[in-house]
């Protein structure tokens, strides 16, 4: 795909989801990078502020098999994977497929559901595969998980374990809208949902291509030092228990090719990976008790220390080899 032809369909998906959630380009954003680069995406906020809306829009512009999973406590590895059915007739067991086999998943509120029902992902999201009584079937490619999350302090709710979690590309929240949007949102929305309206953009073998141009972006290997030494960071800070995996590093460079080829260019430049660590490594990373920042401050939210990492690491400067 050229790369007019890529930023034509990738603008063309951002009209279409920013008509549906009012004032959030940037969680719109996120959503298209993580699709593009070949990730799985984790919305977490509170009730009521989108974010399964946000799942659906992204859903609705890839003409592909979407499927919902209602995450509850009762809910079984099966109901997600599916289960080999006997068949009396032919005295055969039969695999039924399970709702994980489509191209875009939405698993809305995830941490609802036991942590024995949220491993059962786990093998989908890494492999691209389910393996059921022995038996390993493929996965749709491509393969995207879209899930929703209420904060762990309410009620009902299990957190996600730290392999769950380092199996998303990324971690966004909503948030509240602005009045104005807010406003809007009233006007707009007061007969008729623009996502009843929405209608894809791209099909499967379109989204195939824009994926397949997002693996020939160019990563220089001073850019991907740069990455490197930004996760080891993470490793080696005292204020963190848990830092960041190499699997995190692999996919922050994945989204910030998918990021350059968004913005037109078919090279990845430091100020890619800047504006996607935070947003990829947060959630893989574990606080300290009592963290506290270099110089004594406490630690308030874990994005503070990404950002201070992030802003500490030496910026690579660009030679005639790069």
């Amino acid at each position: 795909m050229t790369a007019d032809e890529f930023r034509e369909a990738g603008d063309a998906i951002r009209r279409a989801m920013n008509g549906v959630i009012d004032g959030k380009p940037d969680a719109v954003d996120i959503a298209l990078t993580v699709l593009l680069a070949e990730g799985h995406l984790l919305i977490e906020d509170v009730p009521g502020v989108g974010k399964t809306v946000l799942a659906r829009a992204l859903a609705r512009c890839v003409d592909g098999r979407v499927s919902r999973i209602q995450f509850t406590p009762d809910l079984l590895p099966a109901d997600i994977t599916g289960v080999s059915v006997y068949r009396q007739q032919t005295g055969t067991f039969e695999f039924t497929p399970g709702p994980v086999f489509a191209h875009i998943v939405i698993g809305d509120e995830i941490n609802r559901a036991s942590p024995k029902t949220q491993s059962a992902l786990l093998e989908c999201m890494e492999e691209g595969q389910v393996t059921v009584d022995g038996r390993t079937h493929e996965l749709a490619k491509p393969f995207l998980v879209v899930a929703t999350q209420n904060p762990i302090e309410m009620e009902g709710t299990y957190a996600l374990p730290e392999a769950q979690r380092d199996r998303f590309m990324a971690r966004i929240s909503i948030g509240y809208p602005a009045v104005d949007d807010e406003q809007r949102m009233l006007r707009d929305r007061e007969r008729v949902s623009p996502l009843d309206e929405l209608r894809p953009v791209v099909d499967i073998a379109g989204l195939t291509r824009m994926i397949a141009t997002v693996r020939e972006v160019y990563v220089s290997p001073a850019v991907e030092r740069y990455a490197v030494l930004i996760a080891q960071a993470t490793r080696d800070d005292t204020a963190l228990r848990l830092g960041a995996s190499p699997r995190s590093t692999l996919q922050l460079v994945r989204a910030a090719r998918a990021r350059a080829a968004l913005d037109g260019r078919d090279f990845v430049v430091p100020d890619d990976i800047d504006a996607l660590a935070t947003t990829v490594l947060s959630h893989r990373v574990i606080l300290v008790p009592r963290a506290q920042h270099p110089d004594g401050r406490p630690v308030g939210h874990v994005d503070e220390v990404i950002d201070r990492i992030v802003a500490s690491t030496p910026v690579p400067v660009p030679t005639a080899t790069d």
